[in-house]
């Protein structure tokens, strides 16, 4: 992707303000496992809050304050944001408050989300299955499967996605996340890794909006001249959200990939769809939650506009040495084209205002060329 490009939607979506969270009721202890490289908020409601954390995979340490790591941010509310979380980062995480009080604690397991395991069930294609791991006696690695998410399209087909992340049960014991149960263990087995299923899936549109805003038109967009692709990146999209994606209207499946049909773009697993690669030029727009939020319309082509306007040149020129009648004729037929050419253009000017989905309306905030 263009540097400027990507620089853009990284701007716009953090001004947009809107990350998935999990909360945890004050006081209390929550245990949740995640994937890695999706951002995530942990809820804290302490204004000027304190984080501490302990990380439970490598080394062992202690308690140490969240000021110096990158890719965290302790917002203005209390809550804390972590970006593109590492599965390095698995542990616990206390918030503070002024007074020195433990708020909340969570005890968070990122799975790497590269070994993701992903399936369709309309494919056939089926989950891993439960095994047993032997470290001193026999536990049990399974998949705890998140309720399934919103359908991704109304009114139309779709498709809907759960995620299903390890974990190891112990006899007589409660089941925690494999990497919270595992520690600083070294254990290798094909069976430790997440899930992501998808499912066909056909609902009404409804007026209940969860998003309210409006959508962003990303203009310009080329590949790479080296890769010949690109990737786009949908604001507000994640891997915990319905996202769905439309190259000239034409829906892009999950279903369409996994069976090996579809090879002129890539949902990107790892971010649930969020990330789109596209090799060949059109109009891709995606939403989140059945709302537009992002459209991106390719560049035109240099050669093709110059050749174009030779061509145009070379008419104009034939027209000017033909006789008095035949020019007439060659003239008016180049009107009549020029102005099909400025209804078309006027045309593809309102398509550019329209919002193509069902069910919703939304107005365009952000032009990038």
């Amino acid at each position: 992707m263009p540097p400027m490009l990507w620089l853009l939607l990284q701007v716009v979506a953090p001004a947009l303000g809107f990350y998935f969270s999990i909360s945890c009721p004050s006081g209390n202890q929550c245990r949740q496992a995640l994937l890695s490289g999706n951002d995530i908020l942990l809820y804290c409601n302490s204004s000027g809050a304190r984080w501490y954390y302990l990380f439970t995979r490598g080394e062992k340490g202690t308690f140490t304050s969240l000021t110096n790591i990158s890719n965290m941010e302790i917002m203005p509310e209390g809550s804390l944001l972590i970006k593109d979380p590492l599965p390095s980062q698995t542990g616990l995480y206390h918030c503070w408050n002024k007074n020195d009080r433990q708020v909340v604690q969570y005890e968070i397991d990122f799975q790497d989300v590269t070994i993701l395991h992903v399936t369709h069930k309309g494919l056939g294609q089926r989950p891993l299955q439960n095994e047993t791991l032997h470290l001193g006696g026999k536990e049990l690695i399974f998949t705890r499967w998140e309720p399934w998410q919103d359908c991704n399209h109304c009114e139309e087909p779709g498709e809907r996605k759960r995620l299903g992340y390890c974990y190891i049960e112990e006899r007589l014991e409660e089941a925690m996340p494999c990497w919270l149960y595992l520690g600083d263990v070294q254990v290798w087995s094909s069976r430790l890794r997440p899930e992501l299923q998808v499912e066909a899936c056909h609902v009404p549109c409804s007026n209940n909006t969860q998003l309210k805003m409006n959508y962003v038109i990303f203009d310009n967009f080329s590949l790479d001249e080296e890769t010949e692709f690109v990737w786009l990146n949908c604001p507000l999209g994640s891997i915990y959200r319905p996202v769905n994606w439309r190259a000239n209207d034409t829906p892009l499946t999950w279903e369409s990939q996994l069976s090996g049909r579809d090879f002129t773009t890539f949902l990107d697993p790892s971010t649930g769809g969020r990330q789109l690669q596209v090799f060949q030029p059109a109009i891709y727009r995606c939403f989140v939650q059945q709302e537009l939020v992002a459209q991106f319309s390719p560049a035109a082509n240099p050669e093709t506009l110059e050749a174009q306007w030779r061509e145009n040149e070379a008419q104009w020129r034939e027209a000017r040495k033909a006789p008095q009648g035949r020019a007439d004729s060659v003239l008016k037929g180049l009107k009549l084209v020029l102005l099909v050419g400025i209804v078309l253009a006027l045309l593809g000017a309102l398509l550019k205002f329209m919002h193509p989905s069902p069910g919703r309306k939304s107005k365009q905030v952000l032009m990038v060329k």
